[in-house]
């Protein structure tokens, strides 16, 4: 027993009244959000310009444009989502019927992360509501006055039976973590991951796991040079770098090294990052901004390497020539770094990224459909994209997750609907008639109907 117990045990005897289990009261739920969200924009927009000098461009387009499509695309397909679906009866239960029932699982954890702090922490929230579930949302402390916005809109919108927030730290989250939960939803770093996952497991919760790890890319000789510097350069220097599935680093062939590294600082150079542009932003705090200048070799310095500490600024870096040993390689930069690893044999460089821990995202830049295939065959990683960076976390219909260190289960679109459900199986079978080649005394002729029914 701690000071959120309480709280936990009214949503568990909210959730006993089964109200959250009807549609119409989960669509209602869901419009509420969406109103609230809309009404609260300018606030939102606001908070996270104070956390992170975030554009009103960015906020919109990276956190609140995706909400608004789940939301959407919740609405819409719910009603199919949560029907309970027949399936065949296998020939030894005849006769029967056979189903499945979608249920919420019950009072859910979600605790979101800082670095998208409106949509990693809502997105979870509105698939545990399609779901039929309550929530106590948990955001990150780092964004301070995003948390403080988001936990007010809340408070306004829902009552705490139902959908709470519960700001803090890592004080708050211990305590939290004490409770038993049905669901918890984890967002951050695999350290804390680890933390979250050891928790859960004393109380038998079911986890998902949304961690991230050291996303490579790889362009190859073939590839379109050009297109390919412009997606790569927007995606690794969106939010300054701070974007679990950003690429972490490049393996780039030696046959097109230079002109793909020409390419990728033009792009950089015509983008001209900064607050001012409204489209950068600066380091979340300063113990990441000490961290981040830590990386930065420069004797690797091929472009970049300029920091403001006072304002936690650093401007779009790329360090050449490293290897697999290099500091900036060891773990998840998450910053605006990028270091870039020249090969010659790629299945040489497939072979080095198989030693390491699973990332959450591969991306792979070639014209050679075979080759990409090849490539995504062999290694395993959450989801990527072929020629292309970050924006399969875009299409709903794809579940977006890690897999080994990268994380545990996956949401989005239907996806996340399932990872807040239980799918519950049911046989029904009539009394009007019962075959008694399963009961006592047995025999070889009962043994041989058994396996004729089962066709073995």
């Amino acid at each position: 027993m701690n000071r959120y117990t309480e709280i936990i045990e009214k949503q568990r005897l909210f959730f006993y009244t089964n109200q959250t289990k009807s549609i119409d009261f989960r669509k209602k739920q869901l419009l509420l959000l969406r109103d609230a969200l809309r009404k609260n924009e300018h606030i939102l927009e606001q908070a996270i310009y104070a956390d992170f000098k975030k554009s009103k461009f960015d906020t919109f387009t990276n956190e609140l444009a995706l909400l608004y499509l789940d939301i959407r695309e919740a609405l819409k397909k719910l009603p199919h989502w949560a029907k309970t679906k027949k399936v065949r009866t296998n020939l030894i239960n005849f006769p029967a019927k056979s189903f499945i029932v979608p249920e919420p699982l019950g009072v859910c954890l979600i605790i979101g992360a800082w670095n998208y702090p409106i949509q990693l922490s809502l997105a979870p929230a509105i698939a545990a509501i399609a779901a039929g579930n309550t929530i106590i949302l948990k955001p990150s402390e780092l964004s301070s006055n995003t948390s403080s916005v988001i936990a007010q809109i809340i408070k306004d919108t829902f009552e705490p039976s139902y959908f709470t927030v519960i700001e803090g730290g890592v004080e708050e989250t211990t305590l939290l973590l004490e409770n038993k939960f049905d669901k918890i939803f984890f967002t951050g770093s695999v350290p804390v991951g680890k933390i979250v996952y050891q928790a859960a497991a004393q109380q038998l919760t079911p986890v998902t796991l949304e961690l991230g790890g050291k996303s490579p890319t790889l362009i190859l000789p073939d590839a379109n040079l050009k297109i390919a510097a412009k997606r790569i350069a927007w995606a690794k220097f969106l939010n300054a770098g701070q974007t679990c599935i950003a690429p972490d680093y490049l393996l780039v062939h030696q046959q097109i090294k230079d002109k793909f590294l020409a390419y990728l600082v033009d792009e950089i150079k015509q983008a001209k990052y900064s607050i001012d542009a409204g489209n950068y932003v600066q380091i979340i705090n300063e113990r990441n901004f000490n961290r981040l200048i830590n990386l930065i070799d420069k004797e690797k310095i091929f472009y970049g390497g300029i920091y403001q500490a006072e304002k936690r600024i650093i401007e779009p870096t790329i360090l050449c020539d490293v290897d697999f040993n290099h500091i900036s390689m060891q773990d998840e930069i998450f910053g605006p770094i990028l270091p870039v690893i020249v090969f010659n044999d790629l299945q040489a460089i497939i072979n080095e990224i198989k030693q390491r821990p699973h990332p959450l995202s591969c991306y792979v830049y070639t014209e050679n459909k075979k080759t990409a295939k090849n490539i995504i065959h062999q290694l395993s990683f959450g989801g990527g994209a072929i020629n292309d960076s970050i924006m399969h976390i875009t299409n709903s219909r794809l579940p977006f997750g890690g897999v080994g260190n990268s994380g545990i289960g996956s949401y989005h679109g239907k996806a996340g609907f399932d990872a807040f459900t239980h799918y519950k199986s049911i046989l029904s079978k009539p009394t009007f008639f019962e075959p008694n080649f399963k009961y006592s005394p047995y025999s070889d002729k009962k043994l041989q109907l058994i396996r004729k029914f089962m066709r073995i």
